[in-house]
């Protein structure tokens, strides 16, 4: 069976606000919603957005915001401030990761890493889900192995060796991870690659 060590932290800091750093820890759907909004916006916008959704709805589930129409949504995520720097296209992204948590895991995140039987069998639940890639998919497997004790056996094996969100565990190491992402996507740029 696997190996669960004891939560290491009460809270993540992404988000920069206590409050929504204790939802990605005290809700799975919550870190999995941060996730698929991760792109094309600052780190502290994408991982604030999980409870300023709850705000706008109420209190969801993967099975709430399934079923919740679609115009609900839109129109929360829309809502200034907007919950994305594109809220119609992530309000959709949103959805058919909560269709998908629905079909394949009873609509229980957490299932997606408890019922894993090893480090690759982790790794695929999560490249499965709609809006979470390789990158994405990496990053989260180092969260749940460092900071939120899912360890099961290989987990190391497919966690990325180099920083990510997973070494963040204050507000001074998150700025320190985005100053060093920031200056690895200059270097990029100087070289004539895509950041």
């Amino acid at each position: 069976m696997r190996s669960m060590a004891p939560t290491a932290t009460e809270r993540l800091h992404f988000s920069g606000d206590p409050e929504a750093d204790r939802l990605l820890v005290e809700e799975p759907l919550a870190l999995l919603i941060g996730f698929v909004l991760d792109q094309q916006v600052p780190l502290q916008w994408a991982f604030s957005a999980p409870l300023e959704l709850r705000r706008r709805i109420g209190p969801y589930d993967a099975s709430r915001i399934a079923e919740l129409e679609p115009e609900v949504l839109d129109e929360a995520f829309r809502r200034r401030p907007a919950l994305h720097r594109f809220p119609g296209n992530m309000a959709k992204r949103v959805r058919e990761l909560c269709e998908a948590l629905v079909r394949e895991y009873g609509g229980d995140p957490r299932r997606v890493w408890s019922e894993a039987t090893d480090g690759r069998d982790l790794e695929a639940r999560l490249l499965a889900l709609p809006g979470i890639g390789e990158m994405k998919t990496g990053t989260l497997v180092a969260i749940l192995g460092k900071q939120l004790g899912v360890q099961p056996p290989g987990w190391e094996d497919v966690a990325p060796k180099h920083p990510t969100l997973g070494d963040v565990t204050s507000d001074e190491t998150r700025e320190a991870y985005q100053a060093a992402k920031r200056a690895h996507k200059a270097e990029l740029r100087a070289q004539g690659k895509r950041a």
